[in-house]
């Protein structure tokens, strides 16, 4: 779950600094001495929310990287190592797209995750809990689940997605930051401070509420890594490995900014379960008991 979240809050923290560094510069097209310009604003919007977003995108493996200390493989230095590789490679190739890079992190916890800009630049990464834990086979699913979201394309889809959901974050929040300006604070010529606050603070408000969209497709999406994971492995071994995450009852421990990458999620309950990156384990083993 790690992989979504990083690629989130990267993205929000993009467009924060971008949305300063215009304001600081003045360029601000989209204002006129009649007040807001809506299809100079949408331009404006459109061209912020999806230049941060693939931005974002663009440098989601080596956030990723840096975020748990993963290292890359080379040449296999044991055994584990070489049927990883052996493995990533086979799988691979079975879906059509390039070896990816191959790492392991260092963490305690059962989990392993898949990011990069494209199906054919991309990153598997697995947990050291993961080799000492699971089986072989359990192992191979797991790996079959994230190249699975290489072959998908799920991380380039993520980006339209959250591109689309930044260009209306940043559209609504300068609608509200000029209404609040002229109405509230009585402003009418240009923008004052009022404007520039008001849309920042409407910015990382609308951009949580904008993240629950994020999040149902990131469920959504783990659905279909399972499924790309049993006919990779085999259906048996997809939900052994489900069933071993699920009997051990750990949260993810990865860093937060990141817990969407990974294939085993946090468990929550009641309005938190709309922030969820996963579907709950029992949803998933279901869904692939009953695939046909």
């Amino acid at each position: 779950m790690k992989r979504i979240l990083l690629y989130l809050l990267t993205n929000l923290a993009i467009v924060l600094v971008l949305s300063v560094t215009m304001r600081i510069l003045g360029v601000e097209p989209y204002l006129t001495q009649q007040g807001i310009n809506f299809n100079a604003l949408l331009v404006f919007a459109a061209l912020m929310g999806f230049g941060g977003s693939f931005i974002s995108l663009l440098i989601s493996k080596w956030t990723a990287k840096m975020a748990v200390g993963a290292q890359v493989l080379g040449t296999p230095q044991n055994e584990a190592e070489r049927w990883l590789l052996q493995t990533v490679a086979r799988q691979a190739d079975a879906v059509g797209i390039k070896m990816p890079q191959v790492a392991i992190y260092d963490a305690p916890e059962i989990n392993a995750f898949a990011t990069g800009a494209t199906r054919n630049s991309a990153l598997v990464a697995v947990s050291t809990g993961l080799l000492r834990s699971m089986s072989e086979a359990e192992a191979e699913a797991v790996l079959g689940h994230e190249v699975s979201h290489i072959a998908n394309g799920d991380m380039v889809t993520l980006a339209l997605i959250q591109g689309v959901v930044n260009t209306f974050v940043i559209f609504f929040a300068r609608v509200i930051g000029h209404t609040i300006d002229r109405v509230v604070f009585k402003n009418e010529e240009n923008t004052g401070p009022a404007f520039f606050v008001t849309t920042l603070i409407a910015e990382l408000v609308l951009g949580v509420l904008a993240s629950l969209i994020v999040m149902w497709f990131s469920r959504r999406r783990e659905f279909r890594a399972d499924a790309g994971g049993a006919h990779l492995a085999g259906r048996a071994k997809m939900i052994a490995a489900l069933e071993r995450l699920q009997a051990l009852h750990e949260p993810s421990h990865l860093p937060e900014k990141m817990a969407a990458f990974g294939i085993n999620g946090a468990k929550n309950g009641g309005l938190k379960s709309l922030f969820m990156t996963h579907p709950p384990l029992e949803e998933r083993i279901a869904a692939l008991k009953a695939a046909q």
